[in-house]
């Protein structure tokens, strides 16, 4: 599945269901910001203290993470906009 350039939305559905996270998320994914939750995950949940720790990663993200969820949440509703364009003009040519 990996190596394939778009994967049917409904493996998407099922993937988005097994891991309970809407399908836009994962449609809409970015590495870096990923990357960056990953890591801040991973560095508050470890100690600070080792110095070899330290230099693996950076806990100064540089993004907002509220600035991310608004973000999200608009592509979410521009998509639902646009899918319910698409069903009228659906309904209108019936």
């Amino acid at each position: 599945m990996e190596a394939r350039e778009e994967i049917e939305y409904e493996t998407l559905q099922k993937i988005s269901e097994i891991l309970n996270f809407p399908v836009e998320a994962i449609k809409n994914f970015d590495e870096d910001s990923a990357t960056n939750v990953i890591a801040n995950t991973f560095f508050n949940n470890h100690d600070h203290s080792s110095p070899q720790f330290a230099t693996l990663i950076n806990n100064s993200p540089n993004f907002d993470p509220l600035d991310k969820i608004v973000e999200l949440y608009e592509r979410m509703l521009q998509q639902q906009k646009e899918m319910i364009d698409k069903l009228e003009k659906l309904i209108q040519r019936k």
